[in-house]
């Protein structure tokens, strides 16, 4: 039987449910995150819709770097950016539906994300036939929700996943097995997963920018060169990936993790940052399908990448997002003074993460 995966993911998800419900924000650039406090927030952008991403502001941007852009667009003459705070509820409650519509059609359904799933469609015999069927789903989810979603169709999760980002907004692709690899090649080496900025500029030192450059080493030289993720690489290039979707799967934990673009000890950015990657994950945890959590940690990468992991067990479950918020800010009040960082280190990055979940 020929194995034929599907990719949902929606567009710019919590932007366009804000521009859904409130009229006034479409046709405008709309950023949904921290309360940009007339360019002196200290958060980050959740989501950017299509026109916001014109002017340079997408997903992690800081807040105060998305208002300084929406300030050069007004004295441009171009409109200003919408800013919208994130409501999680809400768009968890939206993405259950999302997902019920998916499942109506595939019984094979992999939820991956608050916005994004994979199905199983070898059933359905084609390529065509497949295509079809996730016609009618995006259309199932447009008439329902006003929402659209970006597909992917490949032989495997991975070129599924790629597939769905190459035509956003309400993109469709279809790639065949026979036609992966042709695919692939020509796509920067982002585009392979595990691939990001940093290792991507690493590879350019050594005049590999695309996916058919990076296929030209053999998997010894993959090996030598860049070790255990070399000869993953090796398989991706080839469009080979053989991982199954997984209908039931429960996970045993639900984590982020943010990156800074500098480090720092600013307390009040830090809780910020907590906050918002503890309602992502507390998010997640809904859309899972998960009331509560009893063990809450979180993760501290120091400027030296020195990294440390605390962790609390709480006596009664966790079942809604202020107490999740109160549990992690007592685990990162002693990385702000000398308890936890007794050199007074900067940090670069910080993780939320939820386990014994019920």
């Amino acid at each position: 039987m020929t194995r034929i995966v599907v990719h949902f993911d929606m567009d710019a998800f919590y932007a366009a449910i804000e521009e859904r419900d409130t009229p006034a924000f479409r046709g405008l650039p709309l950023v949904v995150g921290a309360d940009p406090a007339q360019g002196q927030g200290r958060g980050v952008v959740s989501t950017a819709n299509y026109k916001a991403r014109a002017y340079g502001i997408h997903s992690a941007t800081p807040i105060s770097t998305a208002w300084r852009r929406s300030e050069e667009a007004r004295r441009r003459g171009q409109p200003p950016v919408m800013f919208v705070s994130v409501d999680m509820r809400k768009y968890a409650a939206v993405s259950e539906r999302v997902m019920a519509i998916a499942r109506r059609a595939i019984p094979v359904l992999e939820q991956a994300s608050i916005d994004e799933a994979y199905g199983d469609l070898s059933g359905t015999g084609s390529f065509e036939a497949a295509a079809d069927l996730c016609r009618s789903i995006k259309a199932a989810i447009l008439a329902e929700e006003r929402l659209t979603a970006s597909v992917g169709i490949g032989p495997n999760k991975l070129i599924a996943k790629i597939a769905s980002g190459i035509h956003k907004p309400d993109g469709f692709t279809v790639v065949a097995e026979a036609e992966a690899e042709a695919f692939l090649a020509p796509l920067s080496v982002r585009a392979i997963p595990g691939i990001g900025p940093k290792t991507e500029a690493a590879l350019a030192a050594q005049e590999i920018r695309l996916v058919k450059d990076l296929k030209q080493l053999s998997i010894l030289e993959m090996g030598a060169r860049f070790g255990k993720r070399g000869c993953e690489w090796y398989a991706k290039v080839r469009a080979q990936d053989d991982s199954p979707v997984v209908v039931h799967w429960e996970p045993k934990s639900i984590s982020e993790q943010e990156t800074f673009e500098e480090d720092t000890l600013d307390s009040q950015l830090l809780v910020e940052r907590l906050a918002q990657l503890g309602a992502g994950v507390f998010a997640s945890l809904v859309a899972e399908g998960f009331e509560s959590c009893r063990t809450v940690a979180i993760t501290v990468r120091f400027s030296d990448f020195t990294t440390i992991t605390r962790a609390h067990t709480c006596a009664d479950p966790v079942r809604d997002l202020p107490v999740l918020r109160r549990e992690l800010l007592k685990l990162l009040l002693p990385f702000l003074d000398r308890r936890e960082n007794p050199r007074r280190q900067r940090i670069r990055l910080l993780g939320v993460r939820v386990e014994k979940l019920q």
